[in-house]
């Protein structure tokens, strides 16, 4: 054949000579919108960072001290993590009033492929919350398993309704569904709110009716906003059916380190599920990176250096979330105090007349492109965590305002009022003036006679 003729054919045939395509799989929303931000950087554009839901503080330097001194540690480990990790982990969840054994903790390169394997060793489709992270639900689909959205009650996020819940469980199985799980979030992503005892309680009875495993994603827990607040983990409830994990991405900031922790179920079927995940594990990552999971025995040990970076931590995401969410509120959208992590979810339905008039906004995928495109805004439309589209719901992660390098962040962790410092306050003045002109009457002049 001649190059000409291969080279037209493999321009009207993308894969090729094969016969198939790759399986289409979106990247992440919100790690699309951390690069769409970048790339407006990029041209020049002022921009608001308020899509990407890290931490936006810097490592403590306890942490980078302990990964430096295991730095040399190459060999593979125990599947589920090393005995030192396994039994700090222990420790951290029996000072929570959930007393572990170190048998029952499982490591990973983060939370969200211990989810994965969870999900895998589990079988069958899902419950998660509407709305919820982006992850649960494609993880699910990515399974070949239905994720089954079942919606939150107001000011409650992270937990399905238990009275919707078990609603959809019967409808589901009715449908020739095989429903098992059900998962949760406590504190909430993306609506930065928690869920009551009472709401936690009745899910869990749910879940024993049903026969479904409860997966209990706490790893916002340590950044309550109000002090002495406790979290409602089902594994109080149902201790008996829950699986609860967490990492040390959000607390401690440390996302890029990747790793994660399972505690799992005691009884005969916890330890079933154990054996199933670390075969699950060896195939996909053999064992955690050694010298993390030395960093994150120290940290999970919460020796009081980081303790208060912690504390310090959390006064900083509750101040901030808090003012955000007033500039949100001054502007017409209807919002949730937030109540833990550093997320705020604001309601544009009360504005969505005025919307729709001054720029055609009809979705919440409308809204978030035009803060995006004319105003250098990013945030994520509620669509993106199982929201219906009409719904002008937004979520918006305020953490990466704290600063534009270590010294401004960590001058935000130390400061009695975050909100008042000139670059924080100065892109709270930017927001409030970008709401301001969403619902600003565009006015087009009539021509002048002649």
């Amino acid at each position: 054949m001649p190059a000409q003729d291969e080279s037209a054919r493999e321009e009207s045939d993308p894969v090729g000579s094969l016969p198939f395509a790759p399986r289409p799989v979106a990247l992440s929303a919100t790690l699309a919108v951390n690069e769409a931000i970048a790339r407006k950087r990029a041209e020049g554009v002022r921009v608001l960072p308020l899509g990407f839901g890290e931490a936006g503080i810097p490592i403590h330097p306890a942490l980078t001290r302990e990964l430096s001194s295991a730095s040399d540690r190459g060999g593979y480990g125990p599947v589920a993590g090393s005995a030192a990790l396994r039994a700090s982990v222990a420790g951290y969840w029996s000072r929570r009033g959930l007393p572990t054994d170190p048998s029952a903790i499982v490591a990973g390169p983060g939370s969200k492929p211990l989810l994965y394997a969870l999900l895998s060793s589990l079988g069958g489709d899902v419950v998660v919350p509407a709305p919820s992270w982006v992850s649960y639900a494609a993880q699910a689909s990515l399974l070949g398993a239905e994720p089954i959205r079942v919606a939150t009650k107001r000011g409650e996020g992270g937990v399905p309704s238990p009275l919707l819940l078990a609603d959809a469980v019967v409808r589901a199985r009715a449908r020739g569904r095989d429903v098992r799980a059900v998962v949760v979030t406590l504190p909430d992503n993306p609506t930065g709110t928690l869920a009551s005892e009472d709401t936690v309680r009745r899910l869990c009875a749910v879940a024993r009716d049903q026969g479904l495993v409860i997966i209990s994603d706490e790893i916002y827990r340590d950044l309550v906003h109000a002090p002495g607040r406790a979290v409602p983990s089902p594994a109080l409830f149902a201790p008996e059916r829950t699986v609860v994990t967490t990492a040390l991405s959000k607390n401690l900031a440390a996302g890029g380190w990747r790793l994660g922790v399972a505690r799992l179920p005691d009884g005969p079927f916890g330890r079933a599920l154990r054996d199933s995940l670390l075969g699950v594990a060896s195939e996909i990552w053999s064992s955690a990176p050694a010298p993390m999971q030395h960093a994150a025995a120290y940290a999970f040990g919460e020796p009081p250096e980081l303790v208060e970076h912690i504390d310090r931590s959390r006064r900083l995401h509750a101040a901030i979330t808090a003012a955000v969410a007033d500039r949100f509120a001054a502007a017409g959208a209807r919002v949730a105090r937030p109540e833990g992590a550093f997320y705020v979810y604001p309601d544009f339905g009360p504005i969505r007349d005025a919307l729709a008039a001054n720029h055609g906004v009809r979705t919440a995928a409308d809204l978030t492109h035009l803060l995006l495109e004319r105003y250098g805004v990013g945030v994520l439309p509620g669509s993106s965590f199982g929201d219906a589209p009409a719904l002008l719901r937004t979520r918006v992660a305020p953490s990466q305002l704290y600063g534009d390098d270590d010294a401004q962040r960590l001058q935000a962790l130390a400061s009695p009022a975050p909100a008042a410092l000139p670059w924080i306050a100065g892109a709270l003045d930017r927001l409030s003036e970008v709401l301001a002109g969403l619902t600003e009457t565009v006015t087009v002049s009539e021509p002048v006679p002649v």
